[in-house]
């Protein structure tokens, strides 16, 4: 009986021990973002937003180079991008880009020291996609970037590879006892926050563009607009939304009416417009890119590394906490962007830093 109870008592401790460990531990700062008594509020674990600091720090940006002179398309070959900027600034760009992308392989990671034009590295094909899909998300995708923009170290934080991406995950191999098929739930995951959610929420979202219409517009609707599994799916999705920007549900969301746009945040359409953008650039750039990649860059299902909102946030509500990276590297805003530019309104662009980075602070 000793025994019995000793044995009992370890469980209970061990138990007691498990739930303690899901709790985070206390104080948590809430942020109220709407009227008192509806719920709308942040919340955020201080520890866990110290903790986001360091991977969001910008590095300092590279002092500007003169732009007149002769274009690097002019006295380099094969420049297929970026062929109209000076030689001085298409060598500092490429200069940022080592330190953003390979800072410890160098310029050897997408080049061949021995003849910089040749191409045969896939590296460098690839690199050469990614600046254009830059210059495509800033000149094309504003209502969900607007002027802060994106640069490549918004992804790669010093990685040849983004820390955050993902690839269609292998189907099951067999089926779960008299359960069945599991319907790719009840397998915590990272990509739907651990949730037991289905956990390839982004192939039907990110990839082949499901609508995500699972809340009725009426009161007792005699129609459900979305089927259980399209409801499940959608908070898969909708988990990794959370988890990317380290928000809860009121950051888009009126908790008391999560389905009207009227009472919504404005984040909520940033966040519509964020989910067409990975759809585009997972469609228009990685996607087709899956054969210049070698077989060990390929996900289990031979498929290309795609993005997500985490590739860009990271943890952060907005990128690098909504620090303006673009207006010191022009040349990646648009197709001939900083070519065009007058110089009296590059000096200009580079003296309101300031104001805009107060603006793009803003939660």
């Amino acid at each position: 009986m000793n025994t019995l109870k000793a044995t009992l008592r370890v469980v209970a401790m061990l138990g007691a021990g498990l739930l303690l460990a899901a709790c985070e531990k206390p104080p948590i700062d809430t942020v109220q973002r709407g009227v008192r008594g509806t719920g709308m509020v942040q919340v955020y674990n201080p520890r866990i937003v110290e903790g986001e600091q360091q991977k969001n720090v910008v590095p300092e940006p590279i002092p500007a180079a003169p732009r007149e002179g002769q274009k690097a398309s002019e006295v380099f070959q094969n420049v297929k991008v970026l062929g109209d900027v000076s030689v001085a600034e298409f060598t500092r760009l490429m200069v940022a880009m080592t330190a953003w992308v390979s800072p410890e392989q160098g310029c050897a990671y997408c080049h061949k020291l021995e003849n910089m034009a040749d191409d045969s590295m896939y590296t460098k094909v690839v690199a050469r996609r990614m600046i254009q899909m830059t210059q495509h998300i800033n000149a094309d995708w504003k209502p969900h970037v607007a002027d802060t923009g994106v640069t490549c170290y918004t992804c790669h934080r010093g990685m040849p590879v983004p820390a955050e991406v993902w690839f269609q995950p292998p189907p099951q191999k067999h089926a779960t006892r008299m359960a069945g098929s599991k319907m790719q739930q009840n397998t915590p995951d990272a990509a739907v926050a651990y949730a037991s959610l289905p956990y390839d929420a982004f192939t039907r979202y990110l990839q082949k563009g499901q609508e995500i219409r699972v809340n009725a517009v009426t009161a007792l609707p005699t129609a459900a607009p979305g089927s259980l599994a399209d409801t499940e799916g959608t908070y898969g999705l909708m988990m990794h939304m959370s988890d990317a920007l380290g928000v809860n549900c009121t950051y888009c969301h009126n908790s008391r009416a999560f389905a009207p746009w009227t009472e919504s945040t404005p984040q909520r359409q940033t966040a519509w417009h964020g989910i067409r953008m990975a759809r585009d650039l997972n469609n228009e750039y990685m996607v087709p890119l899956t054969a210049t990649f070698p077989a060990h860059r390929l996900g289990p299902t031979g498929d290309v590394a795609k993005l997500n909102c985490a590739t860009c946030h990271q943890g952060a509500y907005k990128p690098l906490y909504g620090t303006p990276m673009l207006k010191d590297y022009l040349a990646l805003s648009a197709p001939g962007a900083q070519a065009a530019l007058p110089p009296a309104a590059a000096a200009a662009a580079s003296a309101s830093a300031p104001a805009a980075e107060a603006e793009a602070a803003k939660p």
